[in-house]
């Protein structure tokens, strides 16, 4: 049952909102009482610690199978954008920036996890990219990455980019071209080139 509120749950609050559903709409949801769910998790905020950390690890394995296929580096990047994207349902609710607002211990914890996993993830997609000719290789590496995880983060920053403006696959996308064009050599600008025209 501990697992079935918690993939639940998780759907609820990536589709309404951390701060938006209630335990009484996940309880309905799943056509039990409220008290079940209290014999799992002692209130709300344990309830989101779980559901975060379950999406977190979802998210982790999936970019891990995703790095495996060692794919072009560039292809790689749309790959896992689409991947998260596919997860966080274009994030029209923001969960992660409500989750920043509500919950910011769960967050930071969140952010600590994911820089943790992306730098290595970026800095091995960076690392092949200069040795198949197609990033430059005069890139600071370890500079890059932390640059590009920020980024990332900023994107989620409604205030910075109110939702109702920006769709959070464009950002993505814009995001995404902008960071390559800035590090591909010729090579590499062809093959973001045939992607950017093929989508």
């Amino acid at each position: 049952m501990k697992d079935k509120i918690i993939s639940n749950a998780s759907e609820l609050f990536i589709t309404y909102g951390f701060k938006s559903v209630t335990m009484d709409d996940i309880a309905n949801n799943l056509g039990i009482s409220k008290k079940t769910i209290y014999q799992h998790f002692d209130n709300k905020t344990k309830l989101v610690e779980a559901t975060t950390m379950h999406m977190f690890e979802i998210i982790s394995h999936g970019i891990d199978c995703i790095c495996e296929l060692e794919k072009n580096p560039i292809e790689e990047l749309y790959d896992i954008k689409s991947f998260v994207m596919q997860h966080l349902k274009d994030e029209k609710s923001s969960p992660q920036y409500q989750l920043q607002k509500y919950y910011p211990k769960i967050s930071a914890t969140l952010k600590k996890k994911q820089f943790e996993v992306m730098q290595e993830c970026v800095i091995d997609n960076l690392k092949r990219g200069v040795k198949t000719n197609i990033f430059r290789p005069d890139i600071n590496i370890e500079f890059i990455s932390r640059i590009y995880f920020n980024s990332m983060v900023s994107l989620k920053d409604q205030d910075l980019f109110p939702l109702n403006n920006f769709s959070m696959n464009m950002l993505m996308d814009n995001y995404l071209e902008y960071h390559l064009r800035g590090i591909c050599t010729p090579n590499g600008l062809n093959i973001l080139t045939k992607i950017i025209n093929k989508k």
